[in-house]
């Protein structure tokens, strides 16, 4: 099998523009973004900069160049989201799935959610295995978060089914089995080295991280699933959006983001997405109209 690999940015139209010229791909599998969840609760313009404006390229260019099958790769951070990064991927879904709605779109646009995937970039698990190799200790954020799992080659294989039995605007919800205790896994990976727990490497509580939640979810208080003919794979029924306004909400955004103050980027989230609720205590509540009041009167003296 041949392949090519072009280095390019997401983000700028033109060069992603060309690439479609040339090549006109039939298939699109679109899992560019940021996902580090407290680097992006620190930089909000770039998580909405690339995850919601990189979408939004390549779902236009997806329809302009009449792309067959278009997959994003969303996660479960999107669902009831705590953090900028799954509200900014919750955008990205709303944003494929209202697309593919239009009138005359003829690519048929497919969403698969899923949570984390073992020994991939950033996972948690070549993470222990480095602290272990070096005699701990074993940082864990809680003892009581949990997270879903899967190996590489079963989401890739889910993934590609999800893909093919896709008509379009679905969002399919990867059975994951039950949630993991991170501190049990931390538990066993020491053992499974030949180590005792708390005596050979110290397991260490470090606390949440900013936009970290304790457990995640795959889908939200609102929605519900429907079966498809592969056991682990489900259809998420979930809220249609009015492209016509969500995309002219997020231009606005987008051409204005670095005009806004992180406290403006999260309440523009929270519009967007109000099922949101930032786990960052700078805004919530009272405090975002603290902020913005402040960032408001800044504005007014400058002019």
């Amino acid at each position: 099998m041949q392949f090519q690999l072009l280095l390019a940015d997401v983000t700028n139209c033109e060069k992603m523009k060309c690439i479609f010229q040339e090549f006109h791909p039939e298939i699109v599998f679109h899992a560019a973004a940021y996902k580090h969840v407290p680097l992006m609760e620190e930089n909000p313009h770039e998580a909405i900069r690339v995850n919601v404006g990189g979408t939004k390229i390549i779902t236009e260019l997806a329809v302009k160049y009449e792309v067959e099958k278009f997959v994003m790769i969303s996660t479960d951070k999107s669902v009831n989201p705590s953090s900028v990064m799954g509200a900014s991927k919750r955008v990205c879904e709303m944003i494929v799935q209202s697309r593919a709605q239009q009138p005359g779109v003829k690519t048929q646009f497919v969403i698969t959610r899923f949570g984390n995937v073992l020994g991939s970039n950033g996972s948690v698990v070549p993470l222990f295995s480095k602290q272990i190799e070096a005699g701990g200790p074993v940082t864990v954020t809680h003892p009581e978060i949990t997270r879903y799992f899967m190996t590489i080659p079963e989401a890739c294989e889910l993934v590609l089914e999800a893909g093919f039995m896709g008509r379009g605007d679905e969002i399919y919800v990867f059975d994951m089995g039950n949630p993991i205790k991170i501190a049990d896994l931390a538990h066993h990976m020491i053992q499974l080295s030949g180590l005792v727990p708390g005596k050979d490497i110290k397991i260490v509580y470090t606390g949440l991280r900013p936009g970290e939640k304790l457990y995640e979810e795959l889908l939200s208080d609102k929605e519900n699933t429907l079966p498809t003919y592969h056991p682990k794979i489900k259809i998420a029924q979930v809220e249609k959006n009015d492209y016509i306004v969500l995309t002219s909400r997020i231009d606005s955004l987008l051409k204005s983001i670095y005009t806004l103050s992180k406290c403006e980027i999260i309440d523009f989230l929270r519009q967007i997405v109000p099922e949101y609720k930032s786990s960052n205590g700078l805004y919530n509540g009272k405090s975002i109209k603290k902020e913005l009041n402040k960032v408001k009167h800044i504005k007014e003296k400058s002019i």
